[in-house]
C-alpha cells in the first residue's frame, strides 16, 4: 500500500543494514574504553539508532531529544523547538548525536551547540543520510551512512507528515504526494 507512493528505492534494507554494521564497528573501536552517551533525535533516528546500537560492542548509554524545525512540511522552517529534552547530563561525557538525515543543518547545529554549552567532553555526529545540497549552516557529520540526493526521501525513520517512517528502506516520495 505505501509502496505505491514511492517513486523509487534509493537505499535498500540490505544496504542500510550493511552500512549500519560498519558504522557500529567503527564506533565500537573508537569508544572501546569509554561509555558514550548516544543521543537520538526523535522521531526519525529511532530505526537507525536501534539498528546502530545493536551493532556496537562497547558499553554505551542512550537518551533522546525531540527537536523539530520541519513542523509537518518538507523544508526546515529555521525555528527550532525542543519538545523533549535529555534526561541525562552530558557534562564531561562523550556524546554521539544520532540523526536520520542532515539537510539544512539548522536543527543539528542548534542541538550540537546546546550540548557543547552543557559541558560535553566531546561531541560527534553519526547520520544515516547526508544531504549536502540542502545545507544552509556549516555542520558536518563525523560518521555518514550514505550521501543523499536533493530529493524528498522517506522511510527508515524519515517521514512526510508523520507517515512512511516504518518503511524498511529509504525511498524517494512521489512529488504528487507532498505537493497536493
Amino acid at each position: 500500500m505505501l509502496e505505491r507512493d514511492i517513486e523509487r528505492v534509493f537505499y535498500s534494507e540490505e544496504q542500510i543494514d550493511k552500512r549500519t554494521a560498519e558504522l557500529g564497528e567503527e564506533l565500537s573501536e573508537k569508544y572501546a574504553d569509554q561509555v558514550p552517551l548516544m543521543v537520538g533525535l526523535l522521531k526519525g533516528s529511532v530505526p537507525f539508532m536501534a539498528n546502530l546500537i545493536k551493532q556496537m560492542t562497547c558499553h554505551l548509554e542512550v537518551d533522546f531529544m525531540d527537536v523539530s524545525s520541519y513542523h509537518g512540511g518538507t523544508e526546515s522552517s529555521g525555528k527550532i523547538d525542543i519538545q523533549k529534552d535529555l534526561t541525562m547530563s552530558v557534562k564531561d561525557r562523550h556524546v554521539i548525536i544520532v540523526e536520520d538525515i542532515i539537510d539544512s543543518g539548522r536543527t543539528l547545529a542548534a542541538v550540537s551547540e546546546l550540548i557543547k554549552q552543557r559541558g560535553a567532553k566531546s561531541l560527534e555526529i553519526v547520520t544515516l543520510l547526508d544531504k549536502k545540497e540542502g545545507r544552509v549552516v556549516e555542520i558536518e557529520a563525523d560518521y555518514i551512512g550514505f550521501d543523499c540526493p536533493n530529493e524528498f526521501v522517506v522511510g527508515y525513520g524519515l517521514d512526510y507528515a508523520e507517515k512512511y517512517r516504518q518503511l524498511p528502506y529509504v525511498g524517494v516520495l512521489k512529488p504528487e504526494i507532498y505537493s497536493e
